[in-house]
């Protein structure tokens, strides 16, 4: 179990790296139209296209903030309990989370198929058909409810088998106990 949680782990730190460099790409390519604008050589579209690089990496990056435990979490009521308490707390906020994440990936699919379904486009020069950015987009929301519904059968496993310390180490708050 925490072979597969270390795996989700290193995946999800990769992904963020690739997420990274998309985001990298995109302040290149800004700024790239941003100097060369004055000498009328402007790609056009940079604002559009840098738009769909921050959705896509924020789908995608969210499933890192949650395995490297960065997600904010008010946890004064579980600082001050004891292993147990603690573990429980854990365990219902990553359940929560889980069940958030599975909500939100289930309600990006109706924004892919319509467009799929109404052969949509940007409404801008590029005429970018929407699904290519939804679906990477959508991709990551998928890949994040994965990996938080992965992580919540751990976490409840782990609490099952009295194994406290792993859930602190996978699923706890950064904060110090």
């Amino acid at each position: 179990m925490t072979t597969l949680l270390s795996f989700l782990r290193m995946l999800n730190e990769k992904l963020a790296v690739a997420a990274g460099l998309l985001l990298l790409l995109s302040v290149c390519v800004t700024l790239y139209d941003v100097i060369a604008r004055p000498f009328g050589m402007s790609l056009g579209g940079t604002d559009e296209l840098s738009g769909y690089a921050m959705a896509v990496v924020t789908s995608w990056g969210v499933s890192y903030a949650l395995t490297c435990l960065a997600h904010v979490r008010i946890d004064i009521i579980r600082a001050r309990g004891g292993t147990a308490v603690r573990a429980w707390f854990d365990a219902v906020s990553i359940l929560s989370l889980a069940a958030v994440a599975v909500t939100v990936a289930y309600r990006a699919w109706p924004v892919l198929a319509k467009s799929i379904a109404n052969n949509s486009t940007a409404n801008t020069t590029l005429e970018t058909p929407l699904w290519i950015p939804q679906s990477l987009w959508m991709a990551g929301w998928l890949w994040f409810a994965l990996s938080a519904v992965m992580l919540a059968a751990c976490v409840c496993l782990f609490l099952v088998c009295g194994r406290h310390d792993d859930i602190e180490e996978f699923a706890g708050s950064r904060g110090e106990a």
